[in-house]
């Protein structure tokens, strides 16, 4: 697995446990850093991964916006916070990040969808990013 596919797993735990626990995000962060500080096999990952969840919590409004626009009939809340998780870090990397090809950052958010959510998400955030792909 490469150092960005792990930095998305990282980034993704971050943000799904913000959002289950109801947790600041920057408090998941500071938690993160401390067990990076002590791995420093994994800090390629990590600071892709801080890179992501900043991106992420800058951009958040927009981030949302495009999601609850192309989410036909789903809102954010209806959504499974994975998804949501999910969804928020494609959008960054299609959006926000130039180094990424918008293929890249929507297969690599299927593959996390399809490992860690339901055995629909795959499709659902493949749909999603793809119709937010195109419009940009």
């Amino acid at each position: 697995m490469s150092a960005r596919s792990k930095a998305r797993k990282r980034a993704l735990d971050i943000l799904f446990q913000a959002d289950v626990r109801g947790e600041e995000i920057p408090v998941m962060l500071a938690v993160e850093a401390k067990r990076a500080a002590a791995e420093p096999a994994r800090e390629a990952s990590w600071l892709y991964a801080r890179e992501i969840v900043d991106g992420v919590v800058d951009n958040r409004d927009e981030i949302d916006e495009q999601i609850t626009t192309y989410a036909k009939d789903w809102s954010l809340a209806r959504m499974p916070a994975v998804d949501r998780a999910v969804l928020r870090i494609g959008v960054w990397e299609i959006l926000f990040n130039d180094a990424v090809p918008s293929a890249v950052a929507i297969d690599e958010a299927v593959e996390l969808a399809k490992e860690y959510s339901t055995d629909d998400s795959g499709s659902f955030v493949h749909g999603i990013l793809g119709r937010i792909a195109r419009s940009s």
